[in-house]
């Protein structure tokens, strides 16, 4: 095959972020009874978007991210309130939601079936991404999951995927392959690393970067339908 070693992003990629962030975002919502939590909720998804961007792009630390979201949340409804203290709360609900992507589990179970060495790779905070892991149905198809809060650099760092290159045994640039949706951090991630990259862009959307994936695809099936071809 002509790849050996499939990196996966793990958030909108195999695991359905959408869903559990609005599980666990209105659990602690009602949690703070809050009077409105739909439009705390409407607030605080496009800000944390907005938040994570600016992470990946080093405009902000993931300690200032972590624990400023929620105090910038209730501070825009006129609330002062410990965004640590919610921060960890936030955290407990959002590590027990494993929801995964309609065909996730089926794609996996193909990869795996075919031989292929399957690894996670996601920018994210410890806790939370290996609760969700333990929590979903697709833990059981991956060798390791590499997190960058727990490896100390994000995509898309070089340094991240160094990391990853040195602790998979016998690994080989030229035959792995990351997978993702997002162009900024998993796809210029890979190109930074000398890694092929696929991105998985099940909504269309047209890139307006000069960042350049190797493959395109639109849904499980094409993927899987390309590395076939690749075999």
């Amino acid at each position: 095959m002509r790849y050996k070693f499939l990196l996966f992003d793990l958030d909108h990629t195999l695991l359905d972020f959408d869903a559990a962030e609005d599980v666990a975002l209105t659990a602690l919502l009602e949690e703070a009874r809050v009077p409105d939590v739909q439009a705390y909720k409407d607030f605080y998804v496009p800000m944390n978007q907005q938040l994570w961007q600016d992470l990946t792009l080093k405009k902000i630390s993931k300690k200032e991210l972590i624990n400023t979201r929620f105090t910038r949340l209730f501070a825009h409804f006129g609330q002062e309130v410990d965004g640590q203290v919610f921060a960890r709360r936030y955290q407990d609900f959002l590590s027990q939601q494993g929801q995964a992507l309609t065909g996730a589990e089926t794609l996996l179970a193909s990869l795996a079936a075919d031989g292929y060495h399957i690894f996670g790779a996601t920018n994210g905070i410890t806790k939370i991404q290996t609760g969700r892991m333990a929590n979903s149905s697709i833990a059981p198809y991956f060798e390791q999951v590499f997190i960058s809060d727990r490896i100390g650099f994000q995509k898309p760092d070089k340094a991240f995927y160094d990391y990853i290159a040195d602790d998979i045994s016998h690994f080989d640039h030229s035959r792995a392959l990351m997978i993702g949706d997002s162009l900024l951090a998993d796809i210029q991630g890979g190109y930074n690393a000398g890694i092929d990259t696929v991105w998985y862009n099940p909504s269309l959307k047209v890139n307006e970067t000069s960042i350049k994936p190797t493959y395109e695809v639109s849904d499980y099936k094409h993927l899987l339908a390309l590395l076939k071809r690749k075999t």
